[in-house]
């Protein structure tokens, strides 16, 4: 899984083969100093190399510690480096990959489990990385060293050194493989906890004006004891390696002193020999340890692999078509035979046998009940899903054939959830068409109702909008969105029941522009209200999953039963 992502360091490789080189020139400096001491003691103080002897080797282990502290400055900073490329690289692809994703592809995920992949989970594969380039070559590099070098200096002592490195290394599999699961576990409580919080801050104004803040911050609390309670089981685990580390080390250093003692004593072995071997033996169960905590980093990075590659693995289920050459722009809509599940092969159409014919300039209307099928029907035009029955065409050709960016190129669409982004209002009408020219974007204002108001900012177009539009009204928020879609010119424009929160005379004033600016094109729109679609030149009733009906407005209300009873409550309301 892990090894799968290393290609993300691609663009890193001089730093991540360096920080290794360095690290071990670090180990071998660092691991040459016992033995000098050792000389010190045996040479220079017991010995008869005296004072100029000491002050040789005092200068070789200066010499010898200043470059290992400078290899192991120059290693953490490559390894930084390498580590922190190799992350931006990983969620570079991820976004580049999310960006992708077809509204299928997209259902499949939270954004919250999205966001988690994006920032939680890289982080612990990039930490993972930047450890692993100092210390998987530090630790078995230190440990094969210090252990030759217990070796020569006395092959009795290792084997009490060899005796409790199998209980470390049994140690360290038993907790990975235990540690394993936890982890993805505790990832999976981040994902809940994260939606919690996104989910709270999104829809703050709606739990402030219905006084649930109690039942938000208990849902809140249950996620985090949730996490919390997947964090202290993991940890737990985690903390018997140093317990088993310190208590094997405690043996081993006692087991050394005591046969090296008697060594000692016997003539067999000198005291700076010994000291050296303490020192060495050290760096033995230094080694160890370092190994099994960077391991055990792997394990959770591992945990996070998988989730990750669970992103990068999923191949859009909307790729483009294969077509050579395409029609020319005329903004013709066919729907022929069309059926729609969300789900292929389970649960029910939402669309079934749709047959609908649209013309080049028309203005459609599609009215109907909540849940009837209106969003999807027209989402299936730019190609968000695509049908599970049928086919539909743009411009006479099926939209599976068109290139998909070419496709949305010639449809301007105002989604039910209108969505602004942090920015000035010229940056967001803009948003979908830099090249547009200033008096492009005033006619595109003016034409969506939009001008006056932003005119009546003091800083206009200029104005700046905070995240989501949160500080202009729902009906503005829509007018800007309309306007952004108007300003793209295209063959196609859908407005997703976009005017609902504007005033009636603000959407007559709307419809009036489109009659009078956007002749020629094909104008689609999905309303609740008849006065919204009354002048169109075609309404489409849906039913449940079919066409209960199309016609104009006079047309339906002559005959049409559905149609008669939306109109007769509408009107019986205005009465009231």
């Amino acid at each position: 899984m892990i090894l799968r992502l290393l290609r993300y360091i691609r663009g890193y490789g001089k730093p991540a083969i360096g920080a290794p080189l360095c690290v071990a020139l670090e180990v071998v400096c660092a691991l040459i100093l016992p033995r000098l001491m050792s000389s010190i003691i045996d040479v220079g103080i017991d010995g008869d190399g005296g004072f100029p002897h000491i002050l040789k080797m005092g200068g070789i282990m200066l010499l010898l510690s200043v470059l290992s502290m400078a290899a192991g400055l120059v290693s953490t900073r490559l390894s930084a480096t390498a580590s922190q490329g190799f992350g931006a690289n990983l969620r570079k692809a991820m976004f580049d990959k999310v960006q992708d994703f077809s509204f299928t592809d997209i259902d499949r995920f939270s954004s919250a489990s999205l966001i988690t992949r994006l920032t939680n989970d890289v982080n612990a594969i990039q930490q993972m990385v930047g450890m692993a380039l100092r210390m998987l070559v530090r630790a078995p590099l230190m440990f094969i060293i210090a252990l030759i070098n217990c070796a020569t200096i006395n092959p009795r002592l290792t084997l009490v050194l060899l005796a409790v490195v199998p209980v470390m290394a049994c140690a360290i599999y038993f907790l990975m493989k235990a540690t394993r699961k936890l982890f993805t576990i505790f990832q999976q409580k981040v994902d809940g906890l994260n939606d919690s919080v996104q989910e709270n801050l999104i829809a703050i104004r709606v739990v402030k004006a219905f006084v649930r803040e109690a039942h938000e911050k208990s849902k809140f609390k249950q996620r985090n004891e949730a996490l919390r309670d997947a964090a202290i089981r993991a940890v737990t685990r985690i903390q018997l390696l140093p317990a088993i580390m310190m208590m094997s080390f405690g043996f081993s250093i006692v087991g050394v002193l005591w046969v090296g003692g008697r060594l000692v004593m016997g003539g067999e072995l000198l005291t700076g020999e010994l000291y050296s071997f303490i020192t060495y033996i050290s760096a033995v169960l230094m080694s160890v340890m370092m190994l099994s905590f960077t391991l055990l980093q792997v394990t959770r990075a591992r945990a996070c692999a998988e989730r990750i590659n669970e992103v990068l693995d999923t191949e859009p289920n909307i790729t483009d078509g294969t077509a050579s050459e395409l029609p020319a722009p005329t903004g013709r809509v066919e729907f022929r035979d069309v059926s729609f599940r969300y789900t292929a092969g389970t649960g029910d159409d939402v669309l079934a046998h749709i047959d609908l014919d649209i013309v080049p300039g028309q203005f459609v209307a599609i009215v109907g009940g909540t849940g009837v099928g209106k969003s999807s029907l027209v989402n299936l035009i730019p190609r968000f899903y695509d049908v599970t029955g049928g086919a539909v065409t743009v411009d006479g050709l099926d939209v599976r054939d068109w290139p998909v960016e070419a496709l949305r190129s010639r449809i301007g669409m105002v989604l039910q959830n209108n969505v602004l982004f942090t920015g000035t209002i010229r940056e967001n009408l803009l948003w979908g068409r830099p090249d547009a020219t200033e008096e492009e974007m005033i006619t595109a204002a003016k034409n969506a109702q939009a001008y006056d108001f932003i005119m009546s900012f003091p800083e206009g177009f200029d104005t700046m909008l905070e995240q989501g539009g949160v500080n202009v009204s729902g009906g503005q928020k829509q007018r800007l969105c309309i306007a952004r879609a108007m300003l793209r010119h295209p063959e196609i424009l859908i407005l997703d029941d976009s005017t609902s929160a504007v005033d009636s005379a603000t959407e007559a004033a709307i419809r009036r522009s489109f009659r009078e600016n956007l002749k020629g094109m094909t104008v689609i729109i999905i309303a609740q209200r008849i006065s919204s679609v009354r002048y169109a030149d075609k309404i489409v009733i849906l039913e449940d999953d079919h066409i209960a009906g199309e016609g104009t407005h006079d047309e339906l209300l002559a005959s049409n039963a559905i149609y008669q009873e939306i109109y007769a409550s509408q009107q019986e309301g205005v009465s009231e």
